[in-house]
């Protein structure tokens, strides 16, 4: 098993793999498998992609995120300029609803709210601004509200994790209403994520609280 300066260097190793993050200056703290990232990167999209070179290093228990967004270019875009982007790039993607996304723009951060009916139509409405020029940060704000009102039903969530890679064994599935919730352990951050994943595929649901925590023993 890991120690915590392997890990360490598993992460330092994992973000100098990614051609976006060569000349970051990231900070790697690792202290009893919790990883906080520190430091400043020029775009959002360096944010993002240090977060998932560090979710997929096995280990990692939980990942503590503190990185700031500067743009370096002092003639980076305005808000305006910014939100016009938005709505072109919403235009140009038949999927996302935006008769039903309300965006608001500031400092360089976007926040999203409205109401769609499945969590694959949040996932690409976000997916479609946060790789824009100027966007320091996202708040994602959209709630789910289902066209489908099926009754959520425990045992069909449980057949499609089996059906996945994922070893659900310690996996505890409840549901109340629409609300499903995760409890028990996975071994790798990748497992968690893709359970949840699985999960808001589910007909009719509108909130996953996704409570699994990654076990993974280390000769500290």
């Amino acid at each position: 098993m890991k120690t915590d300066a392997e890990l360490q260097k598993d992460v330092q190793d994992a973000m100098k793999w990614e051609p976006l993050l060569h000349s970051a200056e990231i900070g790697v703290i690792v202290k009893d498998g919790i990883v906080t990232l520190t430091g400043t990167v020029d775009s959002y999209a360096k944010k993002l992609q240090a977060e998932h070179a560090t979710k997929n290093v096995s280990g990692v228990k939980i990942l503590v995120e503190d990185i700031e967004v500067k743009l370096s270019d002092p003639r980076s875009k305005t808000d305006v300029e910014i939100a016009g982007e938005i709505i072109a790039a919403f235009k140009a993607n038949s999927f996302i609803p935006e008769e039903k996304i309300s965006v608001k723009v500031e400092n360089g951060w976007v926040d999203l709210d409205g109401e769609v009916s499945w969590d694959y139509l949040r996932d690409i409405t976000e997916h479609a601004v946060k790789y824009l020029p100027g966007v320091k940060g996202i708040y994602n704000n959209i709630i789910i509200n289902p066209e489908v009102r099926n009754t959520v039903e425990k045992s069909d969530i449980e057949k499609a994790l089996d059906r996945s890679s994922i070893d659900n064994s310690e996996i505890n599935v409840s549901v109340s209403g629409a609300t499903v919730t995760l409890t028990g352990t996975v071994h790798t951050w990748h497992q968690k994520e893709e359970a949840g994943r699985i999960v808001w595929k589910t007909p009719g649901i509108q909130d996953v609280k996704n409570e699994l925590k990654v076990d993974y023993e280390y000769n500290l």
